[in-house]
């Protein structure tokens, strides 16, 4: 196979959607240090949204993005939360795969934190080929031409042979 059609995994993304409570925000903000050993930074708002009460510069959520090995690690541990079975839904067009974890004490070596509570997080797996720099470098930057870009069924086999994925309808 040529080396430029390999498919990778180019990032891992965790997120926790926490609103406008601050509490389910500081416990998010703890569950994915403990879940990645990473620091998680905080996602703030832009638009006013009155319905909702927030204001741009408003705490909303939080996240960390993991790449290269330890992505892999982690993606692997996360996958046994979900019994490595994945809906055909959770992929995208653009061979990237996202999934939810209900609760994190599912996952294994993860154990129950009183503090935390019960609380779950949403999973974004980013993936590429090589080359895919052109798209994202700081001069002449470039699309990805067509026939390089990952498709579903793509990324569906991928995980299915890299990760032992199961994927159903």
């Amino acid at each position: 196979m040529n080396k430029m059609r390999e498919i990778k995994v180019a990032k891992i993304t965790l997120n926790i959607g926490a609103g406008k409570d601050q509490e389910v925000l500081k416990k998010g903000l703890k569950l994915l240090k403990n879940i990645t050993g990473a620091t998680p930074i905080q996602t703030i708002t832009n638009k006013r949204l009155a319905a909702w009460g927030l204001r741009p510069g408003l705490p909303i959520g939080c996240k960390v993005t993991l790449r290269k090995e330890r992505a892999v690690e982690i993606l692997k541990n996360l996958l046994k939360a979900k019994e490595h079975r994945l809906n055909e839904t959770q992929f995208d067009d653009n061979g990237n795969v996202a999934f939810g974890i209900h609760e994190y004490i599912d996952i294994p070596n993860a154990k129950y934190d009183p503090e935390i509570g019960i609380m779950g997080f949403e999973i974004c797996v980013s993936l590429e080929r090589a080359g895919y720099r052109i798209k994202r470098r700081r001069m002449q930057k470039k699309k990805v031409p067509v026939k390089h870009r990952i498709n579903k069924q793509e990324a569906i086999e991928f995980m299915k042979d890299k990760f032992n994925v199961q994927v159903g309808a």
